[in-house]
């Protein structure tokens, strides 16, 4: 089982820096302990090539005089903190220096090529040549040096490369060097030669160690390399322009994933990795790895050691301020599993693209309305979850298509937009209403048959809109066009043209378990976050949901709602979380001061009267009701984080 509280040690040094100096095993060990770490990824190799030990495959720092990863490794032991090892794969300046014949190659443009060996960053190796065997040999000299419990591999993902090599084998092989998709085709090819040789000399030395090939980016549905781990480690810093709601919509899809384990990876930065000297506010660091777990995850935060090797106890006790509460609540996270009313069919693992809009704009949708919620891919089972979110993808494959449509033959809901109910130009479930296709007019207005904040009026849609004819569903919300779009030959004032009110159609309808917006209202919130996308959605999920939703509470949209299921403890742990985030500089999303709640409604679905009702880890009970299935109480505060055990 994964550790819960583990740091991630970066350690990437120029051969002209002093190296090893100040390290000393007591210090090592006392951050760990002031940081109440129980595991951390140590180092062999780094971005710069160098190894951190006497090896006879590589070639060791020059300015190293001792087996500094030896000694990490045994100040780890000594005090039973885990240390899985760390290997650069990717990068490896050193040998890009020595050796042009293994460069990775991004383009045949000689200039644009030029451009990228004299830019002064790190650069990619090609595992389509010797590299390969090179970089195997060093992993299996620390398998059999060492013995670790576990191997992380980084930064990799596959590339098309022009090297060479890559354009006689793609030849050779009979791809299409001129074809994009042959290319990204040969490519996978060589990726999954690279884990499947990584993997294999792990093996070769140890059945239990971990592995982990760190992508920075865990792509939904694409099981071939999601497989080729023993866990995942979502890295996602919020101020290294992840944002704070990146780690929610990458977890709500990994926990899944049958038989995964998986961490939350941010960093004690204020930016990002590479800092030295980089702090953030307590507070951030607690939220963050509160945020973990709860939403199901262990939790890692990124560190990186200074050359002279002493670690540094600002930062251990900036870790320490929040891995001290984790610690405290790890009772309560033992074999929790996250409860979910909604599955979101990710946009990305239909269409194989990454960054899908559309999921980031159902992601925020959920988080600011406190739904429980999953992202999912076409493998997954949908029979557990109440209501079903298509976001405004068009579904080709047939198989999918099929689970759905056997989903609602067996009760289940679906709320659509877009083009994720289209196929063949007509709807492919029983809206209501008749599909006639995509609306020439962009922006559209949406006006709502439900009473929103600014009441029943016209709201721009900046983003594409469907037509459709109503036959037996109801709507819930109708839409007009402007007079004319925006051309060289007709403008209306600085943005868009009025609406016409005598261009009025149907824009969302629902009939029995189906509805459906005619509108790319995920992909626009995304793009613009205009409050009546959201309250498009919120309107028809409260009305499809209702009572049947297993949590209500009533915290803002910046709160963070998740519920998990401890079997064995008989009892469900509801987290509430709230932070109040500042942009410093020009969009470094921070967290300093707390904001705390008071006096929380919360409403619980329970199939009997629970036993017991408390926060935790204080134990401190709490009165509650029990009426037509649900536990109401209230949380007296909520300080970033509070948990309250709800017991059978």
């Amino acid at each position: 089982m994964l550790r819960k509280r583990q740091v991630h040690l970066d350690f990437h040094t120029h051969d002209a820096m002093p190296v090893g100096k100040s390290f000393s095993k007591e210090q090592f060990q006392t951050a760990l302990k002031l940081g109440h770490v129980d595991s951390i990824t140590v180092f062999s190799k780094c971005h710069h090539g160098w190894s951190y030990h006497p090896t006879e495959v590589n070639e060791i720092h020059p300015e190293l005089t001792f087996d500094l990863l030896g000694a990490q490794l045994e100040a780890c032991a000594e005090i039973g903190v885990k240390a899985p090892v760390y290997i650069s794969a990717g990068y490896d300046e050193k040998e890009y220096v020595k050796r042009p014949g293994w460069r990775f190659q991004p383009t045949t443009d000689k200039v644009g090529q030029e451009n990228y060996v004299n830019e002064v960053h790190f650069h990619l190796m090609c595992f389509n040549t010797g590299y390969l065997d090179f970089l195997c040999a060093q992993i299996e000299e620390v398998m059999v040096k060492y013995n670790p419990c576990g191997i992380f591999l980084d930064i990799i993902s596959p590339k098309v490369c022009y090297c060479e090599k890559c354009l006689a084998d793609m030849k050779a092989q009979g791809f299409d060097i001129e074809n994009a998709e042959d290319r990204e085709k040969f490519a996978l090819l060589v990726f999954n030669k690279y884990t499947d040789a990584t993997n294999a000399a792990v093996r070769k030395h140890s059945d239990t160690a971990t592995i982990f090939h760190n992508a920075g980016h865990i792509p939904k549905g694409d099981y071939d390399f999601i497989n080729k781990n023993t866990h995942l480690e979502l890295e996602s810093l919020p101020t290294g322009g992840w944002g704070y709601d990146h780690f929610p919509l990458s977890a709500a899809y990994v926990r899944t994933l049958k038989n995964t384990e998986f961490l939350g990876m941010t960093g004690k930065f204020h930016h990002s990795w590479g800092e030295f000297g980089g702090f953030k506010h307590p507070n951030a660091l607690i939220y963050e790895t509160s945020l973990s777990i709860a939403n199901g995850a262990g939790c890692s935060i990124g560190d990186q050691m200074h050359p002279l090797s002493e670690l540094n106890m600002a930062t251990y006790g900036l870790i320490g301020k929040a891995y001290a509460l984790v610690e405290e609540k790890e009772p309560w996270l033992k074999g929790a599993i996250n409860v979910a009313d909604i599955a979101v069919l990710s946009a990305e693992a239909v269409t194989g693209r990454r960054d899908s809009l559309a999921d980031i704009g159902a992601n925020r949708m959920l988080l600011e309305t406190n739904r429980l919620y999953n992202f999912v891919d076409g493998k997954a089972d949908f029979s557990p979850y109440k209501i079903l979110v298509l976001p405004d993808i068009a579904i080709e494959n047939n198989n999918i298509l099929e689970k759905i449509k056997e989903y609602v033959k067996n009760g289940g809901k679906v709320i659509a937009t877009g083009e994720a109910l289209v196929k063949d130009r007509e709807f492919f479930l029983d809206t209501g209403a008749e599909y006639i296709g995509k609306n020439e007019f962009e922006p559209t207005y949406f006006i709502p048959e439900f009473e929103t904040v600014n009441g029943k009026t016209e709201y721009v849609m900046r983003c594409k809109s469907f037509n459709f004819e109503l036959t037996d569903g109801e709507a819930f919300a109708y839409g007009q066009n402007p007079y004319f779009n925006r051309t060289l030959e007709h403008f209306c004032s600085h943005a868009h043209a009025p609406n016409n009110p005598e261009s009025i159609f149907p824009g969302a309808v629902v009939k029995d378990n189906i509805a459906y917006i005619g509108w790319d209202i995920f992909t626009a919130y995304a793009q613009h976050g205009h409050l009546c996308f959201k309250e498009l959605f919120s309107f028809i999920t409260e009305k499809m949901l209702g009572d049947e939703a297993s949590v209500k509470a009533d915290i803002p949209d910046k709160g963070v709602v998740t519920f998990t299921r401890q079997t064995e403890e008989k009892r469900n742990i509801l987290h509430l979380l709230y932070a109040h985030t500042t942009v410093r500089g020009k969009n470094t999303e921070v967290i300093e001061d707390t904001v705390p709640l008071y006096n929380v409604k919360c409403s619980v679905k329970c199939e009997k009267e629970p036993s017991k009702v408390a926060l935790v880890p204080s134990g401190e009970a709490l009165e509650f009701t029990y009426e037509n299935g649900r536990a109401e109480f209230i949380v007296p505060k909520v300080n970033i984080h509070q948990m309250i055990e709800i017991c059978d």
